[in-house]
């Protein structure tokens, strides 16, 4: 019994540990953000962290690859659009916090499939991060960020028939699975690693992979 109740308790101490170790380790140490650039956004809850970009920049507009048509109804005053990728039965079976039952908890832990969360924005919103990129350091990121959805035979993400948690959000298919080591937070972080951006080997938490950036001020976030 004792045995058993050490390796409980042992396996959440390593992957705290591990996770407290890998957010702290950076990958792509020579990147420094330029003073002029395009912004993106980190925003947060708490738990789960998302990225927010500009509908359209730098020659890249996300409307013909994500319709409008796929929403309920877009706000008319929308100049952002949300990215967040977790576990299918987690992101469709849980509106809220509230929500979430052992059975979905568990199923975030050991594994599923992945989707894609994406709503239009008229603003970032609270508790938010910006970092400005390189024009060249933004299309990376744009092209990382659609390479998590998976594509149809006509080169259109696959969409989900779900009514989301609002008009302005939907869901897509994505590709790969989510776990417990591929989570929400980790996948933003890979799509900042893709892109060139300084961030923490393994970010699992949203705070291990917040703490880099700066806080989002209206009056610097060009």
């Amino acid at each position: 019994m004792k045995r058993a109740l050490l390796t409980v308790l042992t396996v959440p101490a390593l992957y705290l540990l591990a996770a407290f170790v890998g957010s702290l380790i950076p990958v792509n140490r020579g990147w420094h953000e330029p003073e002029r650039g395009v912004t993106i956004y980190l925003i947060d809850n708490g738990v789960h962290a998302d990225i927010v970009m500009p509908i359209a920049a730098q020659g890249l507009d996300w409307r013909p690859l994500i319709p409008f048509a796929d929403f309920a109804a877009v706000d008319p005053n929308a100049s952002f659009i949300v990215f967040g990728a977790g576990e299918r039965r987690v992101y469709l079976n849980t509106p809220t916090w509230w929500d979430l039952t052992p059975r979905t908890a568990w199923a975030a832990l050991t594994g599923g499939e992945r989707v894609m969360h994406v709503a239009y924005v008229p603003a970032p919103g609270a508790e938010v991060r910006q970092i400005r990129l390189r024009p060249e350091e933004y299309r990376r990121l744009w092209a990382a960020v659609r390479e998590s959805f998976r594509l149809d035979h006509s080169g259109r993400p696959v969409h989900i028939q779900h009514p989301g948690y609002g008009p302005s959000d939907t869901f897509y298919v994505g590709v790969g699975r989510a776990n417990m080591f591929r989570t929400c937070n980790s996948w933003a972080g890979e799509r900042l690693r893709l892109a060139g951006i300084r961030t923490g080997l393994w970010t699992p938490f949203a705070h291990g992979l917040l703490w880099r950036y700066r806080r989002y001020s209206p009056l610097q976030s060009t």
